[in-house]
């Protein structure tokens, strides 16, 4: 797990020192404390020269191509594990952010076939499958969470390579002249002339989803399509999928399905107890970080796995309770930590510059929190990020399959929506829309009151596109297109908090292996009745109940809230409102600050819908006080 950037220049501009990459670097040192290296490349003369990180060194020649590197060391301690990596026929660079839990597998036959190893890093294998394979044929091997970047002087072309799912960032700079690619967007600020500028074309879509699908709020900048990789030569950028997720789910599995899935979690939560460094979980005490820490506590021995949890005082937010069961059950080393409003405002700013968007999910400062305390312990966090998505995890898959109309839901809508009557029925009679329309954070209401000039096309045409190309049933189509544009913000919350901290955080359910078999399992195991009761991730629930009980697996799915009304009505925050955020949305003149302030002044009795908007205009402004302003 590391962070690495770089940058192309397609004129005849050329870099002469180390200036921009130690800036570039020095920005996101935190991914990679443990070592550094630039590599300067003349793609011209097809060389390459290793440039030394003390200040201001001149290169030997001038250089169109850097790379820079961070390492944060996970397998070999050692130098030997030193990035960018030259292979031994000095003809590849290549960079890796990430850890492939399978590469040992294909060492021996690449002894077999020739290949010498001088370190016990799974970078050095990917390069010699490069070596051995090519692009295509070597990306289709990996299993792992991975960011690529690799020059080849004999094809002179520069890959750009992102994993199936989005696990890892790798974003994207393209200019008239220049490409820049980096694991964070801060460090663009290192860049020779470039200054950060606003898009907000797709601010429609952010205010009703709190997110752009592998899409930035900054001009020329986005962040790389899952299962997909660059391939940049002559100044011409060309874009392949390696992996197409719409694949997936056409061999159903129709016997043993709970214990086809079982073995599918535990080989992939085994996999990726690989590790030099001392590891242990995320435990929410939910379903899902529940049953990894249960397979994880198996792979070490007993009494050797610790776990981090945040919690709160107030039982309606915490899940203490759980978190006590599944650690003494397991006999864990659990560290638990609560967080107050006076934590949450205080480090808020200094998590968004990490997050490098809006913070759009309140409970990013408490993975912040988790990680900065995980630290004292452990290097490597294991999650249960993606299950709900792979596996029917939330209430929204169940309305699915229901019929939509005089439900408390639609009628609770034209209520909530009776301003705007035409345009909710415009989208709750399309079972396409409507599904689209479920991941949104905010009722269309509360998106007018904040923005006058709001249009639902703009918000949704993107997300329209992706869910019409997808196959299979209503189930199986709303799984896929969770796993393509709910999920990907998530997993860049999970990377950006924990490694802030130099923290690496593994997802076992997002293992190949374990998303093919997820999305093979019928919707009629995953959603339905159980006695009397609308129930979502069935059958993992049942593997659930078999570890750790019935009452466990079964109680009401609470997730990861934060008590905002509770936090919005204290004096830290309301000084941070008046004195900064407030006279900022008013400068901009982007929002509707009235709307936002007679909520804030009757937050008693404020909905849900309203909290969430005042959280949402919160991280916007201070976002773009710090990047824009």
């Amino acid at each position: 797990m590391c962070g690495f950037t770089g940058y192309y220049y397609f004129n005849d501009q050329k870099e002469t020192n180390n200036h921009a990459m130690r800036q570039m670097l020095s920005i996101q040192k935190h991914r990679g404390p443990n070592d550094s290296g630039i590599v300067g490349i003349n793609t011209h003369d097809k060389s390459f020269e290793t440039i030394s990180m003390s200040e201001n060194v001149k290169c030997s020649k001038p250089n169109d191509l850097i790379f820079g590197f961070n390492r944060l060391s996970i397998l070999d301690l050692s130098p030997m594990g030193h990035q960018p990596m030259v292979s031994p026929n000095e003809k590849v660079i290549l960079m890796l952010n990430g850890e492939i839990y399978n590469a040992f597998d294909f060492k021996e036959d690449l002894e077999k076939k020739g290949y010498t190893f001088k370190s016990t890093s799974d970078t050095e294998i990917v390069l010699c499958l490069y070596l051995e394979y090519g692009m295509e044929k070597m990306i289709s091997l990996l299993n792992g969470m991975f960011a690529i970047a690799i020059y080849d002087l004999d094809l002179d072309t520069l890959f750009l390579v992102r994993d199936r799912f989005g696990i890892k960032p790798l974003y994207i700079l393209q200019e008239e002249d220049r490409l820049a690619f980096s694991s964070e967007i801060k460090s663009f600020k290192g860049l020779p002339n470039f200054k950060f500028e606003p898009d907000f074309n797709k601010l429609d879509e952010f205010l009703l989803f709190r997110n752009v699908i592998n899409d930035t709020l900054f001009k020329n900048i986005t962040n790389c399509i899952p299962g997909t990789y660059l391939s940049i030569k002559n100044g011409k950028i060309k874009t392949n999928v390696f992996y197409e997720l719409d694949n997936e789910g056409s061999q159903t599995i129709q016997n043993n399905a709970a214990s086809i899935l079982e073995n599918a979690l535990q080989k992939s939560v085994d996999s990726q107890m690989i590790s030099d460094v001392k590891l242990g979980c995320q435990l929410s005490g939910g379903v899902d970080s529940s049953l990894v820490s249960y397979y994880a506590s198996k792979s070490l021995e007993k009494g050797n796995l610790e776990t981090v949890s945040i919690i709160f005082k107030d039982p309606n937010f915490s899940e203490e309770k759980y978190i006590d069961i599944v650690a003494k059950q397991l006999s864990l080393e659990a560290h638990k930590y609560e967080m107050n409003a006076h934590y949450y405002f205080e480090v808020l700013e200094n998590a968004i510059w990490h997050f490098e968007h809006p913070l759009n999910h309140p409970n990013t400062i408490g993975i912040y929190l988790l990680s900065q305390e995980a630290k004292k312990h452990v290097t490597v966090l294991l999650s249960g990020e993606g299950a709900d998505e792979c596996l029917a995890g939330y209430g929204r898959f169940s309305r699915a399959l229901r019929f939509p109309y005089f439900k408390r839901e639609f009628l609770g809508g034209l209520k909530k929506n009776s301003k705007h009557i035409f345009e909710y029925l415009s989208y709750y009679v399309s079972p396409n829309k409507r599904m689209i329309m479920e991941t949104a954070f905010g009722s269309l209401a509360t998106v007018h009151s904040l923005k006058s000039n709001f249009k639902l096309d703009n918000a949704i045409n993107d997300r329209i596109k992706v869910l019409n190309k997808l196959k299979g049933n209503t189930n199986l189509k709303q799984r896929k297109y969770e796993l393509l544009t709910y999920l990907p913000d998530l997993l860049m919350r999970q990377d950006k908090m924990s490694m802030a901290h130099s923290i690496e955080n593994r997802v076992p359910f997002l293992d190949n292996e374990m998303v093919t078999t997820s999305l093979n399992i019928p919707s009629e195991l995953l959603v339905g009745k159980r006695k009397g009761k609308n129930e979502n991730k069935i059958l993992l629930k049942d593997i659930c109940a078999s570890k750790f009980g019935e009452s466990f697996a079964y109680r009401d799915k609470m997730g990861f809230g934060i008590p905002l009304r509770e936090f919005f009505s204290s004096a830290v925050f309301k000084e941070k409102w008046n004195t900064q955020v407030a006279p900022g949305i008013r400068k901009r003149g982007l929002f509707e600050l009235n709307e936002l302030d007679s909520w804030l002044q009757n937050s008693n009795n404020a909905t849900s819908d309203q909290l969430d908007a005042i959280w949402l205009m919160l991280g916007f402004e201070l976002w773009a006080q710090h990047y824009l302003d």
